[in-house]
């Protein structure tokens, strides 16, 4: 009756979002006294699981799931919590995730929590705080179906180690060819240095920083500070930089530990997508810029002077302190 998490594994790691649902369940397993299986898609070496609470890996290697296929992967997990006897399967609340969960929550006849930022705050009933309308407001849930889907939301919880002897098995679900139906084509990647998905600071840029070729000024912030980099909705309409960057509420969702944002006036669905991360700087000309009301800090001023500066400032600050 184990505590089943799907942990995402890319381009030969885990991402970072498996480690934190596997620190999450860990802590879920202990206060109903029972340990945590892990179920993986084509995974390599999947020891680092159990730095983080796992005490069973299922690897499933099947080279039909080399693309991620909501329907195929969905029967995956359902098949491995029906294995195991699993009566809370965690999941975190990436885009594939977000598509997974609902199929495995009706697949196993589950009650579904998304939007989860705690630990339970009982399990007799369960009930779990979750947040609402775009960060703006909290509400606990109860769930009170046998088997419970939760869905974990970003950087909500944190990476807590946790040294286990993680077992593992090979796990060969019984896919049919219904579960293939869609058929995945092609997949483009966004290439960076820092993902936006498992960054803990995000360095995002907007129309205040007047063009393309000035772009480099907010790279070498990033660089500077092991940031990824984003832009506003309305940079990446204009073709300063690509799709896959924009953040907020109509672009991917952003919960780092740091947001800077510089040059972005602050939209109504910009913040929605960025309000889940801890701390935000803004640097803008304009003092009524409405980013400013939601900042942790800001400076009012030209990026074009203030971001050099402060580049400059932090590099020495490491190097003094390297």
């Amino acid at each position: 009756m184990s505590v089943l998490i799907y942990a995402e594994y890319a381009d030969g790691k885990f991402k970072k979002v498996a480690l934190e649902l596997a620190s999450y369940a860990k802590a879920v397993a202990d206060t109903m006294g029972t340990s945590v299986t892990a179920v993986t898609v084509n995974a390599g070496d999947t020891s680092e699981l159990g730095k983080y609470g796992v005490s069973k890996v299922l690897n499933v290697n099947n080279g039909q799931l080399t693309n991620f296929n909501a329907k195929a992967y969905a029967d995956v997990v359902k098949q491995a919590a029906q294995k195991e006897g699993a009566k809370v399967v965690v999941l975190s609340s990436t885009t594939d995730s977000l598509y997974l969960a609902p199929l495995v929550a009706v697949g196993l006849g589950a009650g579904m929590a998304s939007n989860v930022v705690g630990l339970p705050v009982s399990t007799s009933p369960f009930q779990v705080k979750r947040s609402a309308f775009s960060q703006k407001a909290f509400n606990y849930t109860e769930v009170t179906t046998d088997v419970k889907v939760l869905c974990i939301s970003k950087n909500s919880f944190g990476l807590v180690e946790n040294n286990t002897a993680a077992s593992a098995e090979d796990f060969s679900p019984a896919l049919s060819d219904a579960d293939f139906n869609t058929k995945v084509e092609s997949v483009e990647k966004a290439s960076g240095k820092v993902s936006i998905a498992d960054a803990d600071i995000v360095v995002s840029g907007g129309r205040g920083l007047k063009g393309p070729e000035n772009w480099h000024i907010l790279e070498d912030l990033a660089t500077t500070l092991g940031a990824a980099t984003a832009c506003s909705k309305p940079v990446s309409d204009i073709g300063w930089r690509p799709h896959s960057e924009h953040v907020g509420q109509t672009g991917k969702p952003v919960a780092s530990n740091l947001y800077v944002a510089i040059g972005i006036s602050g939209a109504i669905q910009h913040i929605a997508g960025i309000n889940a991360s801890k701390v935000k700087v803004v640097i803008n000309t304009d003092p009524e810029a409405p980013f400013f009301k939601v900042a942790d800090y800001g400076i009012v001023g030209d990026a074009l002077d203030v971001v050099p500066r402060l580049t400059q400032k932090l590099k020495e600050f490491k190097a003094q302190n390297s």
